[in-house]
């Protein structure tokens, strides 16, 4: 891997842009935000269930109708993507569930430690992407189809409230309950209920990575019926109950003061060895006696 490169979008713009010739394998990840891609004739949306792989020569047009958006950007060199890849034919557009999610806050996490931790975690994620972008997928649907369930998924990750259940949003986008079923994992990979657990499971992700440890309130606060429901839902979707996530953050952040505080200590000893070293070279400032004259 090349590099792992942190990528903010744009403010608001709601126009697809112009052209964007790619110019190696990359693989982007959304972490916050929402934009919408266009690529080999199809537009598509890319959120934190939803990233995306760029071959070389690949023309990308983007839109931000959402506002800005921050991805991880992951790019590999041609020998590594084949080794990699192998004969698997990857489709550009990878779903994101909860385990990968969860290897991606993990990736961010443990970018304070590039030698060691940064790249374990790189080979979990992009091993992840890669088999999830491999497996077989269902035809794809009608054009109607496909912008009825990014209309539908646009509602989950919003939160809106018309999202819930599956009756409020076929009624809410005017279709019948039947389509919307029947669309949802032909176009997504996996059941509209399913998706929209994984998004809920997104955001108690999200709160644990920021501290949040009262796990009672954060079930209540983000549906779920109680602390075991979100603990049962967590550990089913993302492999890790909330208690464990919670811990691993704690950790990462007080290792990461830790690596912090090394990181001034050695500068400032090197700083000082510097003006040790500068002070041993004025004149006037060497060994005492000086040295007689000649």
């Amino acid at each position: 891997m090349s590099g792992m490169v942190p990528r903010r979008g744009r403010g608001p713009r709601p126009d697809i842009a112009a052209a964007e010739v790619s110019a190696g394998h990359r693989m982007v990840l959304v972490r916050r935000g929402r934009f919408r891609r266009g690529v080999r004739g199809v537009v598509a949306d890319a959120d934190p269930t939803a990233a995306y792989l760029v071959a070389p020569g690949d023309e990308e047009r983007f839109a931000h109708p959402a506002g800005g958006d921050v991805c991880t950007s992951v790019q590999f060199g041609e020998r590594l993507w084949r080794r990699l890849t192998g004969e698997q034919v990857v489709a550009s557009t990878v779903y994101v569930d909860s385990a990968l999610e969860l290897a991606h806050r993990r990736v961010t996490a443990s970018a304070a430690d590039p030698d060691y931790a940064l790249a374990e975690e790189l080979l979990v994620l992009v091993g992840g992407a890669i088999t999830q972008s491999a497996r077989p997928r269902s035809p794809a649907g009608h054009a109607d189809d496909r912008a009825l369930v990014a209309r539908a998924r646009e509602a989950i990750v919003a939160g809106d409230p018309v999202a819930a259940g599956l009756f409020p949003p076929a009624e809410s986008l005017g279709v019948s309950p039947y389509r919307l079923s029947r669309a949802f994992p032909r176009e997504v990979g996996v059941s509209l209920t399913r998706y929209r657990n994984r998004v809920r499971v997104g955001r108690a992700l999200e709160r644990l990575e920021a501290g949040e440890r009262a796990l009672a309130v954060l079930a209540a606060e983000l549906g779920f019926a109680d602390q075991a429901h979100l603990t049962r839902t967590l550990r089913e979707h993302a492999g890790a109950p909330p208690g464990w996530c919670a811990g691993y953050w704690h950790a990462e952040r007080r290792d990461g003061r830790r690596r912090r505080a090394n990181r001034v200590a050695r500068r400032v000893v090197s700083v000082r060895a510097g003006r040790r070293e500068g002070a041993a070279r004025r004149p006037g400032l060497g060994a005492w006696p000086p040295p007689a004259a000649t």
